[in-house]
Formats: C-alpha cells, structure tokens, sequence
C-alpha cells in the first residue's frame, strides 16, 4: 500500500477526476512554487471508484484556486493547518474565465490572433457549459 505523509500546513486538492490531476498542476502553476507537491493519481475512492489527489505543503496565499471551478467544480479543496482541516471549500463555476479554457474552433479569432486572451462564459450552470465569447463555440471537458 502506498502511504503519503500528512501535511502540517498546506492544501489537499481532493476528489479529482482521474487523469485531471497534471492539468491542475499546469493551471495552478505549481512547478514555480518553492514547496513540496505530491500527486496522487488513481487513487481508490469509495465515492468515486478512482480519483486523482494533490498535496501542496506550505502557505499559498499567491495560489489562485478561483479557477479550479471551471477546471472541475466536483471537486473538494481541504485547507490544512496544524495537521488538521480547517476548511473545505467547493468551488463554484465562476461566471467568466479567461486563459483557463482554450477554444477548440479553428475558425476563432483567438486561432489566428496571437496574443488575445482566450474568454468564457458561463451560459448553463447545471451543465457547467462555457461558451467562446468570440465564437460562441462550446467548452467540452473531455
């Protein structure tokens, strides 16, 4: 059995879909922080059958987890201090996002204009759905 140790101070990213876990490594920036980071990927869940974890030791006020919404808002964030949870945050779909998403249209302004922000919408909460706010072209998490 695989055993990671606990964290004193820190953040456990939890309950992330299987195989999402480097794409939050990439989104959260974590290979520029000075601080130990495990990824656990495939973990057995009794919720979820499989899931990816990610542990982050340190304090991390710099991290921006507002985006960890759009990436996968099923997800669990538990704050860690002194060894203990201290707070379990579910982030919500923020209602705009930008340079999280990349649209998929080849036909998109963002495809030939280098440098223009890439921008979602929100348009259905109960779907997660993101529209292109150039394009109107759909976000597909898959």
């Amino acid at each position: 059995m695989l055993n990671i140790g606990g964290l004193n101070q820190g953040i456990v990213i939890d309950h992330i879909q299987v195989g999402g876990a480097m794409k939050i490594y990439t989104y959260l920036n974590l290979e520029n922080l000075d601080c130990s980071v495990a990824i656990i990927k495939n973990a057995k869940s009794n919720k979820m059958g499989r899931k990816d974890i990610i542990k982050i030791e340190g304090t991390l006020e710099d991290l921006d987890l507002d985006i960890l919404g759009a990436l996968d808002h099923r997800i669990t964030i538990n704050i860690i201090e002194n060894g203990v949870i201290i707070e379990k945050i579910n982030p919500i779909l923020p209602e705009r996002v930008t340079n999280v998403l990349k649209c998929k249209n080849p036909r998109c302004i963002t495809s030939i204009e280098q440098g223009l922000l890439h921008s979602f919408k929100l348009t259905d909460r109960t779907k997660g759905m993101y529209r292109c706010v150039y394009c109107e072209q759909s976000f597909d998490r898959r």
